[in-house]
């Protein structure tokens, strides 16, 4: 052993390895704040909210900021108080809100609220497709901004978070929604949606074997109801009878015996899977004048075109409507109807993602770096990049693939 230039050197081939070393200790890692707007919802009957006040704790302590305009959270039993004393900032017009970095809302931005946009900032909400919806994209890229479809963000697997979420909340409540609508005190045929001994039990029909059709069967069956489950896919029917532990009787589409079936059921929810939106089940009106007189009809997918050809696209706050003796309830936030709950739901997704958007130097940086989100992405610093919706409204569309490779 010996010592050159002030080291300590052995005749071990290398045993400089094993040489004290200087130690890494841990960083901590950089997050730049974020300023996050939460606006009331414009939406009629929309009672939910994207964040609750325990998510705006977390995301405060975190150095970020929310700013929620006034009574916000009150319909989905929210106070502005209980916001307050979890970090929230409360203001009292929508224009205040609007200087965040980030605005989210659960319902579509209307275009009143397009004119309060500032260039560069990042919106996200749910994107329901009806006759405003190409002035409303126009108006999103004339004001230059980010803005994200949370229906269309995807997780590590390859799931849709809030997609999954609500449709787990979608599927429950349209049975309990049916179960009122058959009864007598709504005006209806006053039919029990369940079973009991030495009476037949009420049929429920489920169009799609999504999340929303698992969860819907999972009820209906814990009444005591027949179920069948139709879709376009093998595969999906299979899937679904392993989750519901038991045997269901399940179909694939075909308009004979979608006819046979429907002219006994007592109750039909349509569903859809979010990557097979373009391929839904389609009912035309002859085969809803087939339905029993007094049965009922639960459009899920009112916000995609409907699946029913009779479907109108109807808030919270509109009645049921009867048309070919059939009763329809035809409403895209079917979730409002447990406010709380859904808010919970939603607040599981949005607080960690948000986070991680903090983790990353810019929202172009984490929109490159993540593919998940960048699949909601419609509107990317103005320029359409939804392929889709450019098809259907006739606006040039980018590949946001291509543009994120620019950065």
């Amino acid at each position: 052993m010996v010592v050159e230039n002030g080291k300590t050197k052995t005749s071990f081939p290398f045993a400089w390895g094993f040489n004290p070393q200087e130690e890494m200790l841990e960083v901590s890692r950089k997050t730049k704040k974020l300023t996050i707007g939460i606006p009331k919802e414009t939406t009629c009957g929309e009672t939910r909210m994207p964040l609750t006040p325990e998510a705006v704790k977390l995301l405060t302590q975190r150095g970020h900021d929310v700013i929620i305009e006034a009574d916000a959270g009150l319909n989905a039993n929210f106070s502005n108080l209980y916001y307050s004393e979890n970090g929230a900032t409360i203001v009292q017009t929508p224009q205040e809100v609007f200087t965040a970095d980030i605005v989210i809302k659960v319902s579509p931005f209307s275009i009143d609220e397009v004119a309060l946009m500032n260039v560069n900032q990042t919106i996200i909400s749910s994107l329901h497709l009806n006759k405003y919806t190409a002035d409303f994209i126009k108006a999103v890229m004339h004001k230059k901004v980010t803005a994200i479809a949370s229906d269309a963000i995807k997780d590590a697997d390859g799931c849709y978070p809030i997609v999954r979420s609500m449709s787990s909340i979608a599927g429950s409540t349209a049975i309990l929604v049916a179960a009122e609508l058959m009864s007598t005190t709504n005006k209806g045929k006053g039919v029990l949606l369940g079973s009991i001994p030495g009476i037949t039990p009420a049929e429920v029909v489920i169009l799609g074997a999504s999340t929303a059709g698992e969860y819907a069967a999972r009820a209906a069956m814990g009444l005591g109801a027949e179920v069948k489950i139709i879709d376009h896919s093998i595969r999906r029917l299979t899937e679904i009878q392993q989750l519901l532990g038991q045997r269901v009787f399940t179909s694939n589409f075909h308009p004979q015996i979608i006819e046979k079936i429907l002219k006994t059921a007592d109750v039909v929810i349509a569903t859809i899977i979010p990557e097979d939106s373009q391929n839904r089940i389609q009912i035309d009106d002859d085969l809803v004048k087939v339905m029993k007189h007094g049965a009922v009809i639960i459009d899920l997918t009112v916000d995609k075109g409907g699946s029913f050809a009779s479907s109108e696209y109807k808030t919270n706050n509109d009645p049921p409507f009867v048309k070919h003796n059939v009763i329809h309830y035809c409403i895209p936030n079917i979730t409002s109807r447990v406010a709380r709950t859904a808010s919970i739901a939603l607040s599981n997704v949005y607080m960690p993602l948000l986070d991680s958007i903090a983790d990353a130097p810019s929202i172009k940086a984490y929109l490159k770096e993540n593919t998940g989100i960048r699949n909601g992405v419609y509107v990317f610093n103005g320029m359409l990049t939804n392929s889709y919706l450019g098809d259907v409204y006739n606006i040039p569309s980018k590949d946001i693939d291509l543009l994120m490779a620019a950065f």
